[in-house]
């Protein structure tokens, strides 16, 4: 059985997973597959940074020179970024090597040219670690689901920011507070711009709509926002609607084509993304046939994450040993991607307003004036501690953006505190 020879373009926490499960598991692997895989080098950042477990001449600097190698079969990248990685794999790709990545910031940027270059190749080009670690879900879009029609991609898919609204959820700590105990744990980098902030959340929202919907999404398709100004006070309003707060992953075909957003949202306790608490993930599935899916587990991690690149790197060594490929990327539907503004949702605002007559007659009309209806209004407090909360029906992003800004412009109201989507 000829060895399939295979480049590992990154040596870090996921890298060195990845290798140690393929010498731990090498026999069992060459059973699986048919063929035994054979690392032939490992392209790093630094190479005078000790590592024993690796034979000296397996190390370069010299990624591009790595995946340029005509010997190599399969290139893995556990680098990250966008440059130069766009560049090593369109080379790998074009050159008819099959890719296995865990890169979703790539994906998202640069996914169409990937998927042009294993066209242009005749190559592989998997990537289901890229989003939510250990758990299958990308293929179960990619194939399971390939005979059904998917209509919303529900996720939880940053397990620092579910941590951190977990915590709040459970303590009623400040955002502040339950960010600290994060980073003490290893949560939350030092720097947690990505994750708080829904950068990484948008990246995988991103691959989860391209897939669920036959069409190229991007990443500056995604609307986004953080979690950052959730408050204590937040998760108290939404515990008397019996609801909880999460950072939500929202993939969804509508009239309008597909709408992709990443925004905090009231859920109900009752739904089963409400009970995803610590640093897991889950992405929850609503298709035509399949009814209602949940796929859940530890969404990062060196060895969940290694765990999914091994299920790729295992099929895409079948298919090099059998003469094939899996199909490449579906685009047919080529689905409109729609502004935020055109979202349709629920909405709940908290009023700081002056206790008088005729503050709610404001109010409702200036929610009637843009056509936004409101479900339900409870005043709270009393005098100078007066404030309404507001629950809405269905209405446009636009819609309530121009009703907050009539809202704001009252003499009857003193603040808008908190605007917050209410889904499912």
């Amino acid at each position: 059985m000829q060895a399939l020879r295979v480049a590992l373009l990154g040596y870090g926490t996921v890298g060195r997973a990845v290798y140690e499960l393929l010498t731990h598991q090498a026999d069992e692997l060459t059973e699986r597959i048919g063929a035994p895989l054979e690392v032939v080098g490992v392209a790093v950042h630094r190479a005078d940074v000790p590592r024993p477990e690796l034979r000296p001449e397996l190390i370069t600097t010299d990624a591009n020179s790595l995946v340029s190698r005509p010997d190599v079969d399969i290139v893995v990248e556990l680098v990250g970024g966008v440059e130069p990685t766009r560049t090593w794999l369109t080379t790998a790709l074009k050159s008819g090597k099959s890719v296995v990545t865990a890169n979703k910031a790539l994906l998202a940027a640069e996914g169409a040219a990937l998927h042009d270059a294993a066209h242009a190749g005749n190559a592989d080009l998997y990537f289901e670690a890229a989003v939510a670690g250990a758990i299958p879900v990308l293929r179960p879009l990619r194939e399971s689901l390939l005979g059904d029609q998917v209509f919303r991609v529900l996720g939880i898919v940053n397990g620092t920011t579910n941590y951190i609204l977990s915590k709040m959820d459970e303590t009623g700590a400040s955002f502040k507070e339950c960010l600290a105990e994060a980073t003490e744990l290893g949560y939350a980098e030092a720097d947690p711009t990505a994750d708080v902030e829904g950068y990484d959340a948008a990246a995988k929202t991103a691959i989860l709509g391209s897939l669920a919907f036959h069409s190229r999404v991007s990443l500056d398709q995604v609307h986004r926002e953080g979690i950052s100004n959730i408050t204590a006070e937040d998760f108290a309003a939404a515990r008397r609607l019996g609801r909880t707060i999460k950072l939500l992953s929202i993939a969804e075909r509508t009239d309008k084509g597909i709408g992709v957003r990443v925004h905090p949202a009231m859920i109900p306790r009752t739904h089963p993304l409400a009970s995803v608490n610590g640093a897991f993930n889950a992405i929850y599935v609503e298709a035509r046939a399949a009814g209602q899916l949940m796929f859940y587990g530890p969404g990062a991690g060196g060895n969940p994450t290694a765990s999914a690149v091994l299920g790729d790197l295992v099929a895409v060594a079948r298919n090099r040993r059998n003469g094939g490929r899996a199909a490449g990327e579906s685009t047919y539907a080529a689905l409109r991607v729609h502004p935020m503004g055109e979202t349709t949702t629920r909405y709940y605002i908290k009023l700081e307003v002056i206790d008088k007559p005729g503050v709610l007659a404001k109010v409702a009309t200036a929610h009637a004036d843009n056509n936004v209806s409101i479900a339900t209004l409870e005043q709270e407090g009393l005098g100078a501690d007066a404030m309404l909360n507001v629950v809405t029906h269905a209405a446009t992003d636009a819609q309530l953006n121009a009703t907050v800004s009539a809202l704001r412009g009252l003499d009857a109201v003193r603040d808008v505190l908190s605007v917050m989507r209410v889904e499912i």
